[in-house]
């Protein structure tokens, strides 16, 4: 089971191999953007409704607030630890089975007490199919995490772009049978499943028998501490949907959670998996003793670059891309997802916001931070919820204009960012922001409104957002625009990706 990490380069002057790992990992998550999004197109359109969506919803919500403890921080603590030998790879491997398994079990019996809550009975088997996912889970754990320490980004592409095709396969062909909400469950046991597989076939770690737990009590130190900031972190990510579902309605839980889910994976299609490359790349930088206030302002500043014009363009576009996407029957959702989307331009303006507290040792602080936003996240969505739907999606921007704060004071005090740089990357990213949507406001000014405009028009005014954007980018001088410029190079001369090649699993 022994293996070597591979070298990384630093974030702060990025080389072929980091923007090589940085598209391996972004190309993992288009795949599952686009199966995702096709996904939920079809099932939305031909198969359930709000409400069925809404019973998925508030069970994985429910079982994901458990589920979080599966890892047991052993993803991050296999990529962070200094020096990781086969034994202590097997102990990581044998507690994350243990604790994984125990997590199923209490999921499972979770079932009959979130369906009393709800007073609907079609959630126990719902919960309960989800439950035995989670028994698959922890044999992906382990292997997944040694291909991130080694930056083979390149075999975790092939393990998460498998078990998202399994996944999207599984959920439209049981909906299509007639499974109604289960089928989403389905879907998430084949993605457990084929993760595992595919996981352990290329990253050589099998799983260990008999157990081993010798050396475990480290990995139970940091484990304990990231359950605890685990436990935080599922309630303020899970809370929205289940406290929807309780405050307005199931049906409501439907729709806030589509418009939620689309944000989200938007988010997911613009910045990729970079967060997984930049952690082990900030863990090497830490080793060293290297200053991170730069090489964080300069990953902030292409978060900000990318995620901020696509959030802009969604709030814009909110109402022809639901009805286009979902019909008539979902068009509720457009004001909640433009809502939504303005708030994620607090959410996308701090990356790494938890996993470098974690590196740099301050997991209190970190624990302190979370649950004071958390706190004021579930008070700000029950307050709101009790007013309207609407209400609970604009509750989401004040939130993120609380949580900024929070965490930009946190950050600054640990990497030593400086006011004036940060807000200079804000501002042009903004800039780069309101080119973008130029374009599809001059449409709805001059061809055709927001609930008229038909598909032609408004690709056309994203293709030319796109091309605005890009302008915008090196004429406002923004700071991305050096690792726009190396991953296009890349790109189109392709001699660093010849270097992720697989070579065969020890």
């Amino acid at each position: 089971m022994a293996t070597e990490p591979a070298t990384a380069a630093s974030p702060d002057a990025p080389t072929p191999s980091v923007r090589g790992a940085a598209l391996w990992a972004m190309a993992a998550q288009y795949v599952t953007f686009g199966v995702t999004f096709v996904t939920g197109v079809i099932i939305s359109r031909f198969f359930l409704g709000p409400e069925e969506v809404g019973l998925f919803s508030i069970a994985m919500a429910a079982a994901m607030i458990v589920s979080v403890f599966q890892d047991f921080g052993i993803t991050r603590y296999v990529v962070g630890e200094q020096e990781l030998g086969e034994g202590k790879l097997r102990t990581c491997f044998s507690v994350s089975l243990v604790v994984a398994f125990a997590i199923g079990l209490v999921i499972l019996a979770l079932a009959w007490p979130v369906a009393s809550f709800y007073g609907d009975d079609r959630l126990v088997p719902i919960v309960a199919v989800i439950a035995a996912s989670y028994l698959l889970a922890p044999f992906g754990i382990v292997p997944s995490a040694v291909l991130q320490r080694n930056m083979d980004f390149r075999r975790l592409f092939v393990v998460n772009s498998g078990s998202i095709l399994a996944m999207g396969g599984t959920a439209v062909a049981f909906a299509a049978t007639g499974w109604s909400a289960l089928s989403l469950s389905f879907a998430v046991v084949a993605q457990m499943g084929v993760k595992a597989i595919l996981g352990i076939a290329l990253s050589g770690i099998r799983p260990p028998w008999p157990l081993s737990f010798g050396g475990a009590r480290p990995v139970f130190g940091f484990g304990s501490k990231m359950m605890t900031l685990y436990a935080v972190a599922a309630v303020g990510m899970r809370s929205p949907d289940l406290v929807v579902g309780r405050v307005v309605s199931i049906t409501a839980t439907g729709l806030f959670s589509r418009a939620t889910s689309l944000a989200a994976q938007l988010v997911t299609l613009l910045t990729g998996a970079v967060g997984a490359v930049f952690y082990p790349a900030f863990a090497r930088l830490r080793d060293r003793g290297e200053d991170l206030a730069g090489p964080y302002l300069r990953v902030a500043a292409g978060f900000t670059a990318v995620t901020w014009p696509g959030m802009a363009f969604l709030a814009a576009a909110a109402l022809p891309v639901v009805l286009l996407l979902y019909g008539e029957g979902w068009a509720e959702v457009a004001p909640l997802l433009a809502l939504i989307a303005i708030s994620e331009f607090f959410f996308c303006a701090l990356p790494l916001q938890g996993e470098l507290p974690i590196l740099l040792g301050r997991m209190k602080l970190l624990l302190i931070v979370n649950l004071f936003e958390t706190f004021v996240s579930i008070l700000l969505l029950v307050i709101a919820g009790m007013i309207s739907l609407e209400a609970a999606a604009a509750s989401r921007i004040v939130y993120g204009a609380i949580w900024w704060v929070a965490y930009a004071v946190m950050l600054r005090s640990l990497v030593g960012l400086k006011w004036r740089e940060l807000f200079d990357v804000y501002a042009r990213g903004l800039i780069v922001a309101l080119a973008t949507i130029v374009p599809l406001l001059l449409v709805y000014e001059f061809v055709d409104g927001p609930a008229t405009i038909n598909f032609l028009w408004l690709a056309g005014a994203a293709l030319a957002g796109g091309l605005c954007w890009l302008a915008a980018l090196f004429l406002c001088r923004h700071p991305a625009r050096h690792e726009v410029s190396g991953f296009l190079e890349i790109i189109l001369k392709g001699v660093p990706l010849k270097r992720f090649r697989m070579q065969p699993a020890e």
